[in-house]
C-alpha cells in the first residue's frame, strides 16, 4: 500500500448518520490531509449537509482538534453537528 494514502474510519452522528444511514464509514485521503477535508467530502456526497459544515465539530480518536489537524493512517474521525432536543 503507497504510503501516500491514509485510511481512516468516519463515524457519523446525528445529521450526518441520517444522510448516509450509517455509523460509520472508511474512507482514503493522501497523506497530510486535514480532518476538515472529511466533511467537505461528505457534504460533497451530500450537499443538504451543509449547512452544519460551520458548526461540525471534529475529534480524532477521542479527542477534539482544530479543523486544520492533519489525518495519520488508522484514525478514527467523528464529526459531531449540535444535537438538537427532541
Amino acid at each position: 500500500m503507497s504510503e501516500s494514502v491514509i485510511s481512516v474510519t468516519v463515524k457519523l452522528f446525528a445529521a450526518y448518520q441520517e444522510a448516509y444511514g450509517l455509523s460509520e464509514l472508511m474512507l482514503e485521503f493522501p497523506h497530510g490531509t486535514p480532518v476538515k477535508a472529511v466533511c467537505d467530502r461528505l457534504i460533497s456526497e451530500h450537499p443538504e449537509l451543509n449547512q452544519w459544515r460551520d458548526v461540525t465539530r471534529y475529534g480524532i480518536n477521542l479527542i477534539f482538534v482544530a479543523p486544520d489537524t492533519p489525518l495519520k493512517d488508522s484514525d478514527e474521525v467523528v464529526l459531531i453537528p449540535p444535537v438538537s432536543g427532541g
